[in-house]
């Protein structure tokens, strides 16, 4: 398996910006959860249908492995029953924790920055209720954290990347525009919207802090703000699958994700 590594290129120091975060959060003191190894958190909107199985299945995964952990459900709004769905899952003294917390401000971005914030493990990160990344990913993931990568991300376009299950057409063309985009903002990186990142705890929070986006484009800007501060992007190359019912619309979502690059493009 090829693992592609970047970093940014040197740049002048930018001037400075205050900090203003997409999602308020409670003081942490009050919201931060007692440490594990490894957090994962599932932004969840409208997600009842395919959350039990997405569970399941990562509980199982993590049941074995060598490190503590916990799932972190980020409701989003929902407007069917996901936090219910999530909350049901969760049993006392189980193999693996499961927190089920709330985020009233739309948006992706949103929703992944709450649980990022309000983490305090070692390290934290996120991927999509589809499951169209293998959880079993997570196992690489770690052992690229603990070796001293800052950010390790899936990439379905990474050299030893392929699709079991790729994307309808126009959701294709879409992508390769995207990211043309963002190649200036994410220097080496072959895949931004890859819907699983992980990362050294403090790393991303101090990179969060700065983020602005709260739609799809919030990873764009969470890449680029890791790569400011001079940490290298760990690449996993993964069999990725495309599900039916996502929640993301080429029109409602895809436009502004492209007007939410083009602002940064200019920010940044």
């Amino acid at each position: 398996m090829t693992v592609s590594t970047t970093t940014a290129p040197r740049t002048p120091a930018p001037r400075p910006r205050p900090a203003r975060p997409t999602c308020p959060v409670v003081p942490r003191s009050s919201t931060r959860r007692a440490r594990v190894d490894v957090e994962i958190v599932i932004p969840a909107y409208n997600e009842a249908a395919r959350l039990p199985r997405t569970l399941r299945d990562t509980v199982d995964f993590l049941a074995d492995r060598p490190w503590t952990s916990r799932i972190v459900v980020v409701d989003n709004g929902s407007v069917d029953e996901t936090a219910a769905v999530a909350r049901a899952a969760v049993r006392p003294r189980g193999r693996v924790d499961l927190t089920v917390i709330g985020c009233s401000r739309p948006g992706k971005g949103s929703a992944v920055q709450r649980g990022l914030m309000t983490s305090g493990s070692q390290f934290v990160g996120f991927f999509d209720a589809d499951m169209a990344t293998p959880v079993e990913t997570l196992e690489a993931t770690v052992r690229a954290l603990q070796d001293g990568a800052v950010a390790v991300i899936a990439s379905r376009h990474a050299p030893g990347a392929r699709f079991v299950q790729p994307q309808p057409v126009g959701r294709r063309l879409g992508g390769s525009a995207f990211r043309a985009l963002t190649r200036s903002l994410v220097p080496g990186v072959h895949d931004t919207q890859c819907g699983f990142k992980f990362f050294e705890r403090r790393a991303v929070q101090r990179a969060v802090a700065r983020c602005r986006t709260t739609g799809f484009a919030f990873d764009v800007e969470l890449l680029a703000q890791i790569q400011r501060d001079g940490g290298a992007i760990v690449e996993l190359p993964v069999a990725w699958t495309d599900h039916a019912g996502s929640t993301f619309h080429p029109v409602r979502d895809g436009i502004p994700s492209f007007g939410a690059v083009l602002s940064l493009r200019s920010s940044l």
